[in-house]
Protein backbone atom coordinates (compact mmCIF):
# COMPACT_ATOMS: atom_id res chain seq x y z
CA UNK A 1 0.00 0.00 0.00
CA UNK A 2 1.12 3.54 -0.65
CA UNK A 3 1.58 6.26 1.93
CA UNK A 4 -2.02 7.26 1.23
CA UNK A 5 -3.38 3.98 2.56
CA UNK A 6 -5.79 4.01 5.47
CA UNK A 7 -4.62 4.09 9.05
CA UNK A 8 -6.38 0.80 9.75
CA UNK A 9 -7.97 -1.53 7.18
CA UNK A 10 -10.85 -3.48 8.69
CA UNK A 11 -10.49 -7.19 8.02
CA UNK A 12 -14.05 -8.33 8.54
CA UNK A 13 -16.53 -8.66 5.72
CA UNK A 14 -19.83 -8.97 7.56
CA UNK A 15 -21.99 -6.24 9.01
CA UNK A 16 -21.55 -5.92 12.78
CA UNK A 17 -23.89 -3.80 14.82
CA UNK A 18 -21.36 -2.23 17.12
CA UNK A 19 -20.04 1.22 17.90
CA UNK A 20 -16.49 0.78 16.57
CA UNK A 21 -17.73 0.36 13.03
CA UNK A 22 -14.36 1.14 11.41
CA UNK A 23 -15.98 3.18 8.67
CA UNK A 24 -18.95 0.95 7.85
CA UNK A 25 -21.85 3.38 7.45
CA UNK A 26 -24.58 0.78 7.79
CA UNK A 27 -23.05 -0.43 11.05
CA UNK A 28 -22.68 3.05 12.40
CA UNK A 29 -26.25 3.94 11.53
CA UNK A 30 -27.61 0.79 13.15
CA UNK A 31 -25.74 1.69 16.31
CA UNK A 32 -26.37 5.42 16.55
CA UNK A 33 -30.02 5.23 15.55
CA UNK A 34 -30.72 3.72 18.95
CA UNK A 35 -29.16 6.65 20.80
CA UNK A 36 -31.22 9.66 21.80
CA UNK A 37 -30.31 13.05 20.37
CA UNK A 38 -30.66 16.37 22.15
CA UNK A 39 -30.53 18.32 18.91
CA UNK A 40 -33.71 19.97 17.63
CA UNK A 41 -32.49 21.73 14.50
CA UNK A 42 -32.18 25.04 12.70
CA UNK A 43 -34.89 27.64 12.82
CA UNK A 44 -36.48 28.66 9.54
CA UNK A 45 -34.41 31.87 9.60
CA UNK A 46 -31.19 29.86 9.54
CA UNK A 47 -30.05 30.48 13.10
CA UNK A 48 -29.81 27.41 15.27
CA UNK A 49 -31.50 26.63 18.49
CA UNK A 50 -30.49 23.94 20.91
CA UNK A 51 -31.31 21.85 23.92
CA UNK A 52 -28.31 20.66 25.85
CA UNK A 53 -25.58 21.21 23.25
CA UNK A 54 -23.90 23.70 20.92
CA UNK A 55 -24.48 23.87 17.18
CA UNK A 56 -24.96 23.23 14.41
CA UNK A 57 -24.02 26.49 12.72
CA UNK A 58 -23.06 27.90 9.32
CA UNK A 59 -19.81 29.59 8.45
CA UNK A 60 -18.75 31.43 5.30
CA UNK A 61 -20.86 31.71 2.19
CA UNK A 62 -23.42 28.98 2.89
CA UNK A 63 -27.09 29.93 3.22
CA UNK A 64 -29.74 27.64 4.72
CA UNK A 65 -32.77 27.28 2.46
CA UNK A 66 -34.74 24.66 4.38
CA UNK A 67 -34.36 22.12 7.16
CA UNK A 68 -36.36 19.10 6.09
CA UNK A 69 -38.02 17.28 8.96
CA UNK A 70 -37.03 19.76 11.62
CA UNK A 71 -39.29 19.47 14.66
CA UNK A 72 -39.97 23.20 14.41
CA UNK A 73 -41.63 22.48 11.05
CA UNK A 74 -43.70 19.68 12.62
CA UNK A 75 -42.05 17.07 10.43
CA UNK A 76 -39.74 14.40 11.71
CA UNK A 77 -38.12 11.32 10.23
CA UNK A 78 -38.75 8.08 12.07
CA UNK A 79 -35.19 6.96 11.33
CA UNK A 80 -31.75 8.34 10.49
CA UNK A 81 -30.92 9.61 7.02
CA UNK A 82 -28.77 7.19 5.02
CA UNK A 83 -28.68 8.58 1.47
CA UNK A 84 -30.21 11.33 -0.65
CA UNK A 85 -30.52 12.22 -4.34
CA UNK A 86 -31.96 15.05 -6.43
CA UNK A 87 -33.90 14.29 -9.59
CA UNK A 88 -32.77 15.55 -13.01
CA UNK A 89 -34.15 19.09 -12.64
CA UNK A 90 -33.67 19.47 -8.90
CA UNK A 91 -37.38 19.74 -8.12
CA UNK A 92 -37.53 16.54 -6.05
CA UNK A 93 -35.23 15.09 -3.41
CA UNK A 94 -35.37 11.40 -2.52
CA UNK A 95 -34.18 10.53 0.99
CA UNK A 96 -33.40 6.95 2.05
CA UNK A 97 -33.67 6.10 5.73
CA UNK A 98 -32.03 3.56 8.00
CA UNK A 99 -35.33 1.71 8.51
CA UNK A 100 -35.73 1.00 4.75
CA UNK A 101 -38.21 3.81 4.03
CA UNK A 102 -37.79 6.31 1.19
CA UNK A 103 -39.38 9.76 1.29
CA UNK A 104 -39.69 12.18 -1.64
CA UNK A 105 -39.72 15.94 -1.01
CA UNK A 106 -40.47 19.09 -2.96
CA UNK A 107 -37.19 21.03 -2.82
CA UNK A 108 -38.87 24.44 -3.17
CA UNK A 109 -40.69 24.25 0.16
CA UNK A 110 -39.51 21.02 1.82
CA UNK A 111 -42.99 19.49 1.60
CA UNK A 112 -43.12 15.71 1.78
CA UNK A 113 -44.79 14.32 -1.33
CA UNK A 114 -44.47 10.53 -1.23
CA UNK A 115 -43.40 7.67 1.06
CA UNK A 116 -42.14 4.38 -0.37
CA UNK A 117 -42.19 1.11 1.53
CA UNK A 118 -43.58 -2.38 1.01
CA UNK A 119 -43.70 -5.80 2.64
CA UNK A 120 -40.00 -6.45 1.98
CA UNK A 121 -38.76 -3.20 3.49
CA UNK A 122 -41.17 -3.36 6.43
CA UNK A 123 -40.07 -6.90 7.23
CA UNK A 124 -36.31 -6.35 6.90
CA UNK A 125 -36.13 -2.74 8.14
CA UNK A 126 -32.55 -2.47 6.89
CA UNK A 127 -31.01 0.73 5.50
CA UNK A 128 -31.58 2.18 2.05
CA UNK A 129 -27.98 2.45 0.82
CA UNK A 130 -28.30 4.27 -2.51
CA UNK A 131 -30.93 5.96 -4.67
CA UNK A 132 -30.86 6.96 -8.34
CA UNK A 133 -33.59 8.46 -10.48
CA UNK A 134 -34.01 6.48 -13.69
CA UNK A 135 -33.09 8.73 -16.64
CA UNK A 136 -35.72 9.37 -19.27
CA UNK A 137 -35.64 11.33 -22.52
CA UNK A 138 -38.30 13.77 -23.63
CA UNK A 139 -40.64 11.85 -25.89
CA UNK A 140 -39.40 8.54 -24.49
CA UNK A 141 -41.46 5.76 -22.99
CA UNK A 142 -43.95 7.15 -20.49
CA UNK A 143 -43.43 4.19 -18.16
CA UNK A 144 -39.85 5.39 -17.54
CA UNK A 145 -40.94 8.66 -15.95
CA UNK A 146 -41.04 9.07 -12.17
CA UNK A 147 -39.03 5.93 -11.47
CA UNK A 148 -36.33 5.64 -8.83
CA UNK A 149 -33.96 2.75 -8.30
CA UNK A 150 -33.02 1.98 -4.71
CA UNK A 151 -30.59 -0.47 -3.15
CA UNK A 152 -30.78 -1.84 0.38
CA UNK A 153 -28.49 -3.46 2.94
CA UNK A 154 -30.91 -6.40 2.73
CA UNK A 155 -29.66 -7.12 -0.81
CA UNK A 156 -32.78 -5.85 -2.55
CA UNK A 157 -32.82 -3.65 -5.63
CA UNK A 158 -36.22 -2.01 -6.02
CA UNK A 159 -37.69 -0.08 -8.91
CA UNK A 160 -40.31 2.34 -7.60
CA UNK A 161 -42.88 4.38 -9.49
CA UNK A 162 -42.78 7.02 -6.83
CA UNK A 163 -45.83 9.12 -7.72
CA UNK A 164 -48.07 6.07 -7.32
CA UNK A 165 -46.04 4.44 -4.53
CA UNK A 166 -45.85 1.18 -6.47
CA UNK A 167 -42.83 -1.11 -6.46
CA UNK A 168 -42.59 -2.20 -10.10
CA UNK A 169 -40.05 -4.96 -9.57
CA UNK A 170 -37.54 -6.30 -7.06
CA UNK A 171 -34.20 -8.05 -7.47
CA UNK A 172 -32.55 -9.82 -4.54
CA UNK A 173 -28.79 -10.22 -4.69
CA UNK A 174 -28.56 -12.02 -1.31
CA UNK A 175 -25.76 -9.70 -0.16
CA UNK A 176 -25.50 -6.22 1.27
CA UNK A 177 -25.62 -3.73 -1.60
CA UNK A 178 -23.70 -0.56 -0.82
CA UNK A 179 -23.21 1.21 -4.17
CA UNK A 180 -25.32 1.98 -7.24
CA UNK A 181 -24.78 3.95 -10.44
CA UNK A 182 -26.44 4.42 -13.84
CA UNK A 183 -24.47 4.47 -17.09
CA UNK A 184 -24.39 7.75 -19.08
CA UNK A 185 -26.76 6.43 -21.73
CA UNK A 186 -29.34 5.42 -19.12
CA UNK A 187 -29.52 1.81 -20.27
CA UNK A 188 -27.79 -0.08 -17.46
CA UNK A 189 -27.14 0.08 -13.74
CA UNK A 190 -24.27 -1.28 -11.69
CA UNK A 191 -24.44 -2.54 -8.11
CA UNK A 192 -21.67 -3.41 -5.67
CA UNK A 193 -21.38 -4.17 -1.98
CA UNK A 194 -20.16 -6.63 0.61
CA UNK A 195 -18.63 -9.00 -1.95
CA UNK A 196 -16.12 -8.27 -4.69
CA UNK A 197 -18.49 -8.75 -7.62
CA UNK A 198 -19.97 -5.80 -9.51
CA UNK A 199 -23.24 -6.67 -11.24
CA UNK A 200 -24.70 -4.98 -14.31
CA UNK A 201 -28.44 -4.97 -15.08
CA UNK A 202 -30.35 -3.94 -18.19
CA UNK A 203 -32.78 -1.17 -17.21
CA UNK A 204 -35.47 -2.20 -19.68
CA UNK A 205 -35.57 -5.93 -18.89
CA UNK A 206 -34.19 -5.56 -15.32
CA UNK A 207 -32.16 -8.71 -15.90
CA UNK A 208 -28.53 -9.20 -14.94
CA UNK A 209 -26.39 -9.07 -18.09
CA UNK A 210 -22.83 -9.18 -16.69
CA UNK A 211 -20.74 -9.67 -13.56
CA UNK A 212 -17.33 -8.03 -13.17
CA UNK A 213 -14.92 -9.37 -10.58
CA UNK A 214 -11.22 -9.98 -9.83
CA UNK A 215 -9.28 -12.95 -11.13
CA UNK A 216 -9.14 -16.05 -8.95
CA UNK A 217 -5.42 -15.72 -8.37
CA UNK A 218 -4.24 -13.29 -5.70
CA UNK A 219 -1.01 -12.40 -7.54
CA UNK A 220 -2.83 -9.78 -9.59
CA UNK A 221 -5.29 -7.20 -8.25
CA UNK A 222 -7.61 -6.69 -11.22
CA UNK A 223 -10.65 -6.07 -9.02
CA UNK A 224 -11.60 -5.49 -5.39
CA UNK A 225 -10.88 -7.81 -2.46
CA UNK A 226 -13.05 -6.10 0.17
CA UNK A 227 -16.31 -4.18 0.34
CA UNK A 228 -17.09 -1.74 -2.49
CA UNK A 229 -18.76 1.51 -1.43
CA UNK A 230 -18.64 3.69 -4.55
CA UNK A 231 -19.23 3.37 -8.30
CA UNK A 232 -18.99 6.13 -10.89
CA UNK A 233 -19.19 6.08 -14.69
CA UNK A 234 -17.07 8.51 -16.68
CA UNK A 235 -19.65 10.77 -18.39
CA UNK A 236 -17.43 11.04 -21.48
CA UNK A 237 -16.84 7.29 -21.89
CA UNK A 238 -20.10 5.31 -21.73
CA UNK A 239 -18.50 1.93 -20.99
CA UNK A 240 -15.81 3.05 -18.53
CA UNK A 241 -16.41 3.32 -14.79
CA UNK A 242 -14.40 3.40 -11.57
CA UNK A 243 -14.99 1.88 -8.16
CA UNK A 244 -13.55 2.17 -4.67
CA UNK A 245 -13.86 0.71 -1.20
CA UNK A 246 -12.02 -0.80 1.74
CA UNK A 247 -9.03 -2.24 -0.13
CA UNK A 248 -7.43 1.19 -0.71
CA UNK A 249 -7.65 1.01 -4.50
CA UNK A 250 -9.66 2.78 -7.17
CA UNK A 251 -10.27 0.30 -9.96
CA UNK A 252 -10.93 1.19 -13.62
CA UNK A 253 -13.40 -1.03 -15.48
CA UNK A 254 -14.72 -1.49 -18.99
CA UNK A 255 -18.23 -2.88 -18.55
CA UNK A 256 -17.67 -5.16 -21.59
CA UNK A 257 -14.84 -6.97 -19.75
CA UNK A 258 -14.79 -9.22 -16.68
CA UNK A 259 -11.74 -7.83 -14.85
CA UNK A 260 -10.60 -4.28 -14.14
CA UNK A 261 -8.24 -2.75 -16.68
CA UNK A 262 -6.07 -0.66 -14.31
CA UNK A 263 -6.03 0.87 -10.84
CA UNK A 264 -4.37 3.33 -8.52
CA UNK A 265 -3.69 2.86 -4.83
CA UNK A 266 -4.45 5.17 -1.91
CA UNK A 267 -8.07 6.19 -1.16
CA UNK A 268 -9.90 4.35 1.62
CA UNK A 269 -13.55 4.78 0.64
CA UNK A 270 -16.32 4.02 3.11
CA UNK A 271 -19.20 5.80 1.38
CA UNK A 272 -20.27 7.63 -1.77
CA UNK A 273 -17.02 9.59 -2.03
CA UNK A 274 -15.97 9.05 -5.64
CA UNK A 275 -16.73 11.54 -8.42
CA UNK A 276 -15.51 12.45 -11.92
CA UNK A 277 -15.41 15.96 -13.35
CA UNK A 278 -16.39 15.58 -17.04
CA UNK A 279 -14.75 18.88 -18.06
CA UNK A 280 -11.26 18.45 -16.62
CA UNK A 281 -11.42 14.64 -16.44
CA UNK A 282 -10.37 14.70 -12.80
CA UNK A 283 -11.32 12.16 -10.11
CA UNK A 284 -12.26 13.28 -6.60
CA UNK A 285 -11.87 10.83 -3.70
CA UNK A 286 -12.83 11.17 -0.04
CA UNK A 287 -11.33 8.81 2.53
CA UNK A 288 -12.48 7.84 6.02
CA UNK A 289 -9.19 8.29 7.83
CA UNK A 290 -7.26 10.94 9.74
CA UNK A 291 -4.97 12.25 6.97
CA UNK A 292 -4.98 12.61 3.18
CA UNK A 293 -8.75 12.57 3.31
CA UNK A 294 -9.58 14.53 0.14
CA UNK A 295 -7.59 13.99 -3.06
CA UNK A 296 -7.73 14.88 -6.76
CA UNK A 297 -6.46 12.49 -9.42
CA UNK A 298 -6.00 12.61 -13.20
CA UNK A 299 -8.39 10.14 -14.77
CA UNK A 300 -6.31 9.38 -17.88
CA UNK A 301 -2.97 8.76 -16.14
CA UNK A 302 -4.33 7.51 -12.76
CA UNK A 303 -1.82 9.83 -11.07
CA UNK A 304 -2.55 12.00 -8.03
CA UNK A 305 -2.67 15.72 -8.81
CA UNK A 306 -2.93 17.05 -5.27
CA UNK A 307 -4.10 16.57 -1.71
CA UNK A 308 -6.75 19.04 -0.58
CA UNK A 309 -5.67 20.25 2.88
CA UNK A 310 -7.92 19.82 5.89
CA UNK A 311 -9.55 22.92 7.33
CA UNK A 312 -7.31 24.44 10.01
CA UNK A 313 -9.95 24.26 12.75
CA UNK A 314 -12.38 21.56 11.67
CA UNK A 315 -11.02 18.18 10.57
CA UNK A 316 -13.25 15.39 9.34
CA UNK A 317 -12.96 11.77 8.25
CA UNK A 318 -14.95 11.67 5.03
CA UNK A 319 -17.88 9.50 4.02
CA UNK A 320 -18.99 11.56 1.00
CA UNK A 321 -17.49 13.94 -1.56
CA UNK A 322 -18.62 15.52 -4.85
CA UNK A 323 -17.60 18.10 -7.39
CA UNK A 324 -19.87 21.12 -6.89
CA UNK A 325 -20.36 22.91 -10.19
CA UNK A 326 -17.23 23.97 -12.08
CA UNK A 327 -15.47 25.77 -9.25
CA UNK A 328 -15.99 23.95 -5.95
CA UNK A 329 -15.92 20.71 -3.96
CA UNK A 330 -18.29 19.59 -1.22
CA UNK A 331 -17.53 16.86 1.30
CA UNK A 332 -18.84 15.58 4.61
CA UNK A 333 -17.99 13.15 7.35
CA UNK A 334 -17.49 12.38 11.01
CA UNK A 335 -15.14 13.46 13.80
CA UNK A 336 -16.17 17.13 13.54
CA UNK A 337 -19.59 16.13 12.09
CA UNK A 338 -19.51 18.69 9.32
CA UNK A 339 -20.01 19.47 5.64
CA UNK A 340 -17.47 21.67 3.92
CA UNK A 341 -17.28 23.57 0.62
CA UNK A 342 -13.85 24.18 -0.89
CA UNK A 343 -12.80 26.50 -3.71
CA UNK A 344 -11.27 24.37 -6.41
CA UNK A 345 -8.65 26.94 -7.40
CA UNK A 346 -7.36 28.11 -4.04
CA UNK A 347 -8.30 24.99 -2.04
CA UNK A 348 -9.57 27.31 0.69
CA UNK A 349 -12.72 26.58 2.67
CA UNK A 350 -15.51 28.90 1.51
CA UNK A 351 -18.36 27.57 3.64
CA UNK A 352 -19.08 25.05 6.37
CA UNK A 353 -22.00 23.46 8.18
CA UNK A 354 -20.38 22.52 11.49
CA UNK A 355 -21.15 20.68 14.73
CA UNK A 356 -24.01 18.59 13.42
CA UNK A 357 -25.75 16.09 15.73
CA UNK A 358 -24.06 13.15 13.97
CA UNK A 359 -21.73 12.59 11.07
CA UNK A 360 -22.61 13.58 7.52
CA UNK A 361 -23.26 10.31 5.72
CA UNK A 362 -24.70 11.67 2.49
CA UNK A 363 -24.61 14.76 0.31
CA UNK A 364 -25.89 15.63 -3.13
CA UNK A 365 -26.27 18.70 -5.31
CA UNK A 366 -28.93 19.38 -7.92
CA UNK A 367 -26.42 20.16 -10.69
CA UNK A 368 -28.41 23.22 -11.76
CA UNK A 369 -26.60 26.41 -12.79
CA UNK A 370 -23.50 27.96 -11.26
CA UNK A 371 -24.69 27.78 -7.63
CA UNK A 372 -26.31 24.36 -7.23
CA UNK A 373 -28.63 23.58 -4.36
CA UNK A 374 -27.04 21.22 -1.83
CA UNK A 375 -28.57 18.54 0.39
CA UNK A 376 -26.69 17.43 3.52
CA UNK A 377 -27.98 14.49 5.58
CA UNK A 378 -27.17 14.06 9.26
CA UNK A 379 -29.11 12.32 12.03
CA UNK A 380 -32.83 12.67 11.21
CA UNK A 381 -32.43 15.91 9.25
CA UNK A 382 -31.66 17.01 5.72
CA UNK A 383 -30.37 20.56 5.31
CA UNK A 384 -30.97 22.27 1.97
CA UNK A 385 -28.23 24.83 1.38
CA UNK A 386 -26.87 27.12 -1.30
CA UNK A 387 -23.40 28.64 -1.60
CA UNK A 388 -23.53 32.37 -2.22
CA UNK A 389 -20.90 34.16 -4.25
CA UNK A 390 -18.82 35.84 -1.58
CA UNK A 391 -15.47 35.26 0.06
CA UNK A 392 -15.05 33.27 3.24
CA UNK A 393 -14.37 35.62 6.15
Amino acid sequence: MSGDSADVIPDYLHLHLKDDSQGDIASEFSSISRRSSTFTGFSSQGSYYKRGRTGPYLEGNLRLLETINSKSMEREFNSDVMCCRFNHDGSHLAVGLCDGTIKIFNTLNGQQLYTLSDEDTNKCRLPVTQIRFQPFAEGGKSEYTHIIIATYASGHIKFWHYTSGMCLSTINEVRQILALTVNPEGTHILTAGAESQINMYDLETRKKVATMEPSDGHDIMDGHRFRVFALQYNPNHPHIFISGGWDDTVQYWDDRKTHSVKKFTGPHLCGDALDIDPIHNHILTGSWRKSHVLQIWDFASAVKIKDVPQDALNHSQLYCAQWLGRDSIICGGTNQNMARIIDRGTLNTTGQLVDLPQGVYCIDNDRQGTTPKIAVGSNRFVYLLRAEKKQFS
